[in-house]
């Protein structure tokens, strides 16, 4: 069985928002899995500090902590969460797959990009 992965992310962000909305109910069609637990950056800007990580990175990208204390943050945080959601692992396996992990980090990076300027844009703080 996998670690707990405690995910932060900006709730205010609209697409944040719907993403993760999207993982809870897969999360709960499979019997109410506590394998993630999604938190509100905004409620916690201090949350990941001590880990080097400000609140507006956080709301750049995705940032969990597994209960072994690793760290994954973008990519890496996603790839960690379909591992843990019903239905998605092979997901994981393709996104994570050592030739294809850069691309799908250098995608989801660009993207994160992206999304915060359109955030800063509309003030969804």
């Amino acid at each position: 069985m996998l670690p707990k992965l405690t995910v932060w992310y900006n709730t205010k962000c609209p697409v944040c928002s719907s993403g993760v909305t999207w993982h809870k109910r897969r999360l709960i069609q499979a019997a109410r899995t506590r394998a993630i637990e999604f938190r509100d950056i905004n409620l916690e800007p201090e949350a990941l500090i001590a880990r080097g990580a400000s609140l507006e990175d956080v709301r750049r990208r995705l940032h969990s902590l597994d209960d072994e204390d690793r760290l994954y943050i973008g990519i890496d945080c996603v790839v960690e969460m379909w591992r843990r959601t019903p239905g998605t692992l092979w997901l994981s396996h393709i996104f994570g797959a050592p030739v294809i992990r850069p691309i799908s980090g250098l995608v989801y990076d660009r993207f994160a990009d992206i999304l915060y300027a359109w955030n800063r844009r509309k003030k969804h703080w």
